[in-house]
């Protein structure tokens, strides 16, 4: 009877140590996916953006802006 109680008692900690390990990785994990899925640049190619240039392109073609005005905003994003 002593014998069972020293023995039982030790291991039932284990189980409960690996679950609380494996759920200390779980939040990890989750917490790394998203700052890394956050922290994505984006770029122009995703639909629905549009780039300076194409900006200023549009706009010298509505006659907002002249020539010149073009040139100089296409000369500053270079």
């Amino acid at each position: 009877m002593g014998f069972n109680h020293f023995y039982g008692g030790g291991l039932m900690i284990i189980p409960a140590v690996i679950g609380l390990l494996v759920l200390i990785g779980l939040v990890i994990l989750v917490v790394w996916a998203v700052k890394r899925l956050s922290s994505r640049p984006v770029t122009s190619s995703q639909p629905g953006t549009t780039t300076p240039r194409e900006i200023a392109q549009a706009r010298y073609a509505k006659g907002e802006i002249s020539r010149e005005e073009y040139q100089q905003i296409i000369k500053d994003i270079d």
